[in-house]
């Protein structure tokens, strides 16, 4: 499988930006899905953001319209656009190859990379 590495995070103040980055070390133009995953403390890890190969994005409730997710395939890389940054954004941010599971359910497929902190604090 693919390596994927996420980076991009920081510490942000509320109504702040970032972009987050997804950089895979093989070619990622075939895969049909890669998400977004968040996860804070006590929290369970949770898809925020979803693209397909057509184009097709799904965002979580808690994020529409603040965070965009795209996909760059010449590069490899998967970027999660956030706006309007809330402290509940606060998480630990991972990417995965998703894939429908039973009961149309949406899963991961790969292991889980470090991910990247994401701090939304004044």
């Amino acid at each position: 499988q693919v390596q994927l590495v996420e980076s991009g995070g920081g510490l942000v103040q509320p109504g702040g930006s970032l972009r987050l980055s997804c950089a895979s070390t093989g070619d990622i133009s075939s895969i049909e899905g890669m998400g977004w995953y968040r996860q804070a403390p006590g929290k369970q890890r949770d898809l925020v953001a979803l693209i397909r190969t057509g184009g097709v994005t799904n965002y979580a409730e808690s994020v529409k319209g603040r965070f965009t997710i795209s996909r760059d395939n010449a590069k490899n890389t998967v970027y999660l656009q956030m706006d309007s940054l809330k402290p509940e954004d606060t998480a630990v941010y991972y990417c995965n190859v998703v894939v429908l599971a039973a009961a149309g359910r949406l899963r991961a497929r790969n292991s889980w990379g470090q991910g990247t902190q994401v701090t939304v604090s004044s």
